[in-house]
């Protein structure tokens, strides 16, 4: 138990950096996912397995999602907003394994994501525009709303931020509540509740993600304008 949702206990020190549960956690996850992706994909056929079909689908479903929301070709932001959405639903789904605390209850783990977001939707802006199309971006649709195109670019990290946070910190309070008064059996239903809850933040962080780099990428300092006929 911890002191403080802002803070994750030390579990022990790698030299002198203390290693909290938060980031074991991540670390595990990371493995767990990593050798997961490494099995699934070590013996690709062109007569797929029953594994092979599913994945497939998953990755065409991501690149539509791509498409509509970003109206541009997946391939080159797969690797990317994949990651983000198999990361974030395997951590929010964590907290459901005795003992486990769930990356994103911790606010670096967050900020760290987030920030994820914002370097990749400059680095993919100037990739796309070049350096100085980018920086005109904020000089729209005048040179006087400099300022608060900078602070919403700040803003809308913030939001990812506090929204993926607020919700899954709720989650792991409402089930330790949960636990400590009615025992294991009873609170079944807020596990399952729990599991939609996180599936649905890993998909709204993954989706805000494609808006804001879309919105890079097209040359907007807002979202991306409607899709095209």
């Amino acid at each position: 138990m911890t002191s403080s949702p802002l803070t994750s206990a030390i579990l022990f020190q790698l030299g002198p950096v203390p290693i909290s549960k938060a980031v074991a956690a991540t670390w595990l996850l990371v493995l767990v996912l990593g050798g997961g992706s490494w099995l699934l994909t070590r013996r690709l056929s062109l007569r797929p397995s029953r594994g092979q079909s599913l994945l497939e689908l998953l990755v065409a479903t991501l690149d539509e999602q791509i498409r509509a929301t970003m109206q541009v070709a997946p391939e080159p932001y797969r690797a990317l907003l994949g990651t983000l959405f198999l990361f974030i639903l395997a951590a929010n789904w964590s907290e459901l394994i005795p003992g486990l605390e769930p990356p994103t209850a911790n606010l670096e783990t967050d900020a760290a994501l987030a920030l994820i977001v914002l370097v990749a939707s400059i680095g993919y802006g100037i990739a796309g525009q070049g350096l100085r199309g980018y920086l005109r971006t904020f000089a729209e649709p005048s040179w006087v709303m400099i300022p608060l195109n900078i602070v919403e670019q700040l803003t809308r990290t913030f939001s990812l931020l506090v929204r993926l946070f607020g919700n899954i910190m709720s989650g792991v309070f409402v089930l330790g509540i949960a636990l400590s008064l009615a025992g294991l059996l009873v609170p079944i239903p807020f596990m399952a509740l729990d599991l939609l809850t996180g599936a649905i933040q890993a998909y709204i962080f993954s989706v805000l993600a494609m808006v804001f780099i879309g919105a890079a990428v097209q040359g907007h300092v807002g979202p991306p304008s409607a899709s095209k006929e």
